[in-house]
């Protein structure tokens, strides 16, 4: 497991003052073009998965880099991929919510026949730093009356404490930042 981590840990790069002054950006861009990097993200998050989730019925993914790695992740374990988007973005009944970005506001929509009352769910993103995105997330999940059994990403930037908006929510992050 050390093995694969340090490779998945080599592909993360950072970007000083973007996209403000300020910002230490993650960027998980080498990540995804290395296939033995990517594969080894993949493997990663299944066999925490495996070992730590009771069985899932879907995974749900934050737009836009929850859909690159909810998809390969739902298919290794055999399930669902349910999309959360930016407002606008899906077609047909969706539930909505407003949340509170560093930068402003912002808007997710899920379908509303996306998951069924009481199927588990575990929503997946690539990054969670002040936790609102993820906790508006939680929060449409919820109202669909799904189980969430975790939220899960790579990246966690630990002093931005977004952790705590998720409350009671269980929660696994990859590779952790100070």
């Amino acid at each position: 497991m050390e093995e694969r981590l340090s490779a998945v840990r080599a592909r993360v790069r950072s970007f000083p003052d973007f996209p403000v002054p300020g910002v230490l950006f993650r960027d998980i861009s080498p990540l995804l073009k290395d296939p033995a990097a990517f594969r080894a993200l993949i493997d990663l998050l299944e066999d925490h998965l495996r070992a730590s989730v009771p069985p899932i019925d879907f995974i749900a993914g934050l737009d836009s880099r929850g859909f690159l790695i909810g998809p390969p992740l739902a298919q290794r374990l055999g399930v669902g991929f349910v999309p959360i988007r930016k407002k606008g973005k899906l077609p047909g009944p969706t539930e909505s919510v407003s949340y509170t970005l560093e930068y402003g506001k912002a808007e997710l929509e899920i379908q509303s026949d996306a998951v069924e009352p009481g199927q588990k769910v575990v929503i997946v993103d690539d990054l969670l730093a002040t936790g609102g995105t993820m906790r508006a997330a939680c929060e449409l999940v919820k109202r669909l009356k799904a189980e969430i059994l975790e939220c899960l990403v790579i990246i966690e930037l630990k002093f931005l404490k977004g952790v705590e908006k998720l409350g009671s929510v269980p929660f696994f992050s990859l590779l952790q930042y100070d």
